[in-house]
């Protein structure tokens, strides 16, 4: 099945070039490759995770900006060697329960258009290096960023960038990042002398350094003496006025921002973790995920040859796992507010006839429904969310603490998002078209050759 499926992305992606890739490049039309391109990756969520965060939002379904995209499907997330049978998924509510990917795998096949196993960063299955989207940008001369709501070195901004046999090698991989990558922007959360409370820890252990490489790393960084690849010296910002005053006016060219927060900019603060949205105070003087994105478009948005930026709300996926029904819903309204201030950004600094967003996730996690679903005698049901209004908190149901196989929305607007509805040639019942996300990287290299 898989393999028909390849053999049949590849006549449509021949046949289309064919008749169309190679003049439009050249003319200039709109199937010319996008000058900027944006991924923005809600980690851990899924159709029901989007909703419950709208239904908050707005009171409403459907009402959610990039849910107005014209390209509007779905993709498959499994990882080397999985399937996903959209029968067997409707058939039997526990389908999606197996056959999952994580993030590093999910990350590597986004990034790379590459299928890799389960906690390997941006290498095959057979551990063999890939290249990834960053690096394809900066080959077209384009500057390059990653931002994160949780650690710098985690499984998706890793995914993104680096290569490593295992996730967990934190150390190893904030090191590839910060000394041998040649991006331009990197952002997000491992700050190691706070705690997650956003309060400071007195006295720091070795463990505490790892998502930031070491202590002699970050004593390079703090101190302003850690050099890129390129030969340039990083900018270190880690206070959050530091992250606001890098939204407008003149920026360095490489900037590093540890925000002083250890796991999380907020899902893992302490408090009720099973309360109702917002009912436990948001960490203060931590940079939202909206405010990290505007610093980093900032950076990267004055390049004349455009730029690649991937944008992780990646707390949705911890919530998630701990099916914290509010903490999820503030994870993902502030990915909702990081999108909406990229879609702003387009519209003050660029256009949609040369910039490109995807939004989607690499997984769902938790196997949110309706309440009362469950596999009755006479088959399966997935009820609805309840919707309570704005503002209140949507009935909903956990079903898992881990991730599921099943579909994860995909969004896109701009220059080439047409191109994912040509390769969206599976079909599920009831989702409709989808790719897989493979195809994120394998039409976005097609557009850049």
């Amino acid at each position: 099945m898989r393999q028909k499926k390849f053999f049949g992305i590849i006549l449509i992606f021949a046949a289309f070039c064919i008749t169309s890739c190679g003049q439009n490049v050249k003319s200039g039309n709109l199937q010319a490759p996008p000058k900027n391109i944006i991924i923005m990756i809600s980690d851990g969520s899924g159709y029901n995770q989007i909703e419950a965060a709208g239904l908050y939002q707005y009171g409403q379904a459907g009402t959610l900006p990039y849910e107005q995209f014209p390209v509007v499907i779905a993709i498959s997330t499994y990882m080397q060697g999985g399937s996903y049978a959209p029968d067997k998924a409707w058939d039997s509510f526990d389908y999606v329960k197996t056959g999952y990917t994580d993030s590093a795998a999910a990350a590597t096949a986004m990034s790379t258009g590459v299928k890799t196993s389960y906690g390997i960063i941006g290498l095959d299955a057979r551990k063999r290096p890939q290249k990834h989207l960053v690096e394809r940008c900066q080959e077209s001369g384009k500057t390059t960023g990653i931002v994160t709501s949780v650690q710098i070195s985690h499984s998706t901004p890793a995914g993104f960038v680096a290569h490593n046999e295992s996730r967990n090698n934190y150390a190893e991989i904030a090191n590839e990042i910060f000394y041998k990558s040649s991006l331009d922007v990197i952002m997000g959360a491992g700050h190691p002398l706070y705690n997650d409370d956003n309060q400071i820890i007195t006295e720091p252990n070795d463990w505490d350094f790892k998502y930031v490489g070491s202590k002699e790393t970050w004593a390079d960084l703090s101190s302003g003496k850690l050099t890129s690849a390129s030969g340039e010296d990083w900018v270190f910002i880690q206070e959050c006025s530091e992250f606001l005053a890098l939204t407008q006016g003149p920026a360095p060219k490489k900037v590093i921002g540890i925000a002083q927060v250890k796991g999380t900019l907020q899902q893992a603060c302490s408090g009720d973790v099973h309360a109702d949205a917002y009912a436990v105070p948001l960490n203060q003087n931590v940079p939202t995920l909206a405010e990290m994105t505007k610093a980093a478009l900032n950076v990267l948005g004055s390049n004349p040859n455009g730029f690649f930026l991937m944008v992780e709300g990646g707390a949705v996926d911890w919530a998630g796992h701990n099916n914290q029904s509010g903490r999820m819903i503030e994870e993902q309204v502030d990915f909702n507010k990081a999108v909406e201030a990229v879609i702003y950004w387009v519209g003050a600094n660029s256009n949609w006839e040369e910039t490109l967003i995807i939004v989607t996730a690499d997984h769902e996690t938790g196997y949110l429904t309706g309440p009362d679903s469950e596999q009755k005698d006479f088959g399966p049901v997935w009820n609805p969310l309840v919707n309570n209004g704005k503002n209140n908190m949507p009935q909903m149901q956990w079903n898992s603490k881990d991730h599921t196989n099943a579909l994860a929305p995909f969004f896109a607007q701009g220059r080439g998002a047409d191109l994912f509805k040509k390769v969206a040639v599976n079909v599920d019942s009831r989702r409709g078209n989808y790719i897989d996300n493979t195809d994120i990287a394998k039409v976005i290299f097609m557009m850049l050759d």
